[in-house]
């Protein structure tokens, strides 16, 4: 793990202790810190807390407080962070569920979500039962009992119907101009591998480990090969190889 990584999150845990007391269970890495895939200047930092009980709306707003770029400030991209009750965390569901969603960062668009209901469902609300499931399988305890004894996965239709809302999301944002590489395209691309690979092996990889996956499978080799280095500065592919693929993906997971 990058060291600065390493500290901050050490902090967050201080901090979270501080503001929830005996009502902390765990705090989790999650997202690239727990796969293995941390890039320092490109990744962000996902975080989810565990707390016993549903949380006042007054804690609920202190956690913000404290735990805001401004108050601690994070050395990646940008802190996801995502608290659950204990409850919602071992239920095994599909619905968001949190107590509270933040994100922030110097480059990063801040967002407080305090309940649910709250965030927009252009958004999506996919990505917390997907999320709770990579917890499940992956997730890293900064502190509190192993992730797979607090979270639970998803039942194998409710995780097909994510990953396809996930998809269907994807594919309904704005194509960029023109048709050159465009930016975010290779995000999407390796994204499907992810889901690809979920949904055939049952495992939760990194977007570029699946994309390495699902190369040595012979698929669409060299689209997926190009997304690979664009992670790495290379040039991106076009939005319509990109959608061409994730269609077929999302074609496929439908049908099963």
């Amino acid at each position: 793990m990058d060291p600065a990584v390493r500290r901050y999150l050490a902090d967050l845990v201080t901090t979270a202790r501080e503001v929830l007391g005996p009502e902390l269970v765990g705090v989790y890495a999650a997202g690239s810190v727990a796969l293995d895939a941390y890039q320092p200047g490109r990744s962000d930092v996902d975080v989810a807390l565990v707390c016993r009980d549903p949380l006042p709306r007054r804690t609920r707003h202190e956690l913000v407080a404290r735990l805001r770029h401004e108050a601690l400030p994070c050395p990646a991209r940008g802190l996801e962070l995502v608290a659950y009750s204990r409850a919602v965390a071992g239920s095994g569901t599909a619905e968001p569920g949190f107590e509270v969603e933040l994100n922030t960062g110097a480059r990063m668009p801040s967002r407080v979500t305090l309940t649910p209901a709250e965030r927009p469902a252009a958004d999506g609300h996919f990505w917390y039962g997907l999320d709770r499931s990579i917890l499940y399988q992956r997730g890293h305890p900064l502190v509190g009992p192993p992730a797979g004894e607090i979270f639970a996965d998803l039942a194998p239709g409710e995780l097909r119907e994510l990953l396809v809302a996930a998809l269907r999301w994807w594919l309904a944002r704005p194509a960029p101009p023109g048709n050159g590489p465009a930016p975010g395209t290779e995000e999407a691309v390796l994204g499907a591998c992810r889901a690809l690979v979920r949904v055939h092996d049952g495992d939760w990889l990194s977007k570029v480990a699946a994309g390495r996956r699902v190369i040595a499978l012979g698929r669409d080799p060299e689209l997926v090969r190009r997304c690979v280095h664009a992670r790495s500065g290379g040039p991106a592919p076009t939005a319509t190889e990109a959608r061409a693929f994730q269609q077929q993906v999302l074609d496929e997971i439908v049908a099963g």
